[in-house]
C-alpha cells in the first residue's frame, strides 16, 4: 500500500475534528453530571486510540495551539453560558466546573480579562 502526503493530511484533519468532537461531548458529560472530573489530556488520547504526544504534535500542526488552549477555551465559554443563562451562583458554576471556586475565579479571568462576577453583572 502507498500512502501519499495527502493521506496524512487528511488523518491530522480527522485527528483534529475527532478532539474536538469528543471536548464537546465531554464537557457536555461534565456540565450534567454523567462524568464527575475532566479527563487529562493523555485520556484523551487514549479515547482517540492515540499517543499524548501524537495528539499534542497534530493539534499543534493543525491549530497553531497545544490541545490545553482549546479544552481551557471550551470550558471558558461553557463557564459563560451558564453566567449569562442561569442564575447558579459563580461558586456553584465553579463546583459544576469540577474548580474550586477561588482557582476559578483566577482560571476565568486570566482568560476573559474579568472576573466571572464582573462577566456576569456587564451581561
Amino acid at each position: 500500500m502507498e500512502f501519499k502526503a495527502s493521506d496524512i493530511s487528511d488523518r491530522s484533519e480527522e485527528i483534529t475534528r475527532d478532539y474536538f468532537r469528543l471536548l464537546d461531548k465531554h464537557i457536555a458529560d461534565v456540565i450534567t453530571g454523567r462524568v464527575s472530573d475532566f479527563m487529562e489530556i493523555n485520556q484523551i488520547a487514549g479515547e482517540l486510540c492515540l499517543s499524548h504526544q501524537h495528539l499534542t504534535d497534530t493539534i499543534k500542526k493543525q491549530t497553531g495551539n497545544h490541545p490545553c488552549h482549546y479544552y481551557d477555551l471550551k470550558i471558558i465559554e461553557q463557564a459563560k453560558i451558564m453566567l449569562s443563562e442561569t442564575d447558579k451562583s459563580v461558586s456553584e458554576i465553579a463546583r459544576i466546573l469540577t474548580y474550586d471556586p477561588s482557582n476559578f475565579s483566577k482560571f476565568f479571568k486570566k482568560f476573559v480579562g474579568q472576573t466571572a462576577g464582573q462577566f456576569r453583572k456587564n451581561k
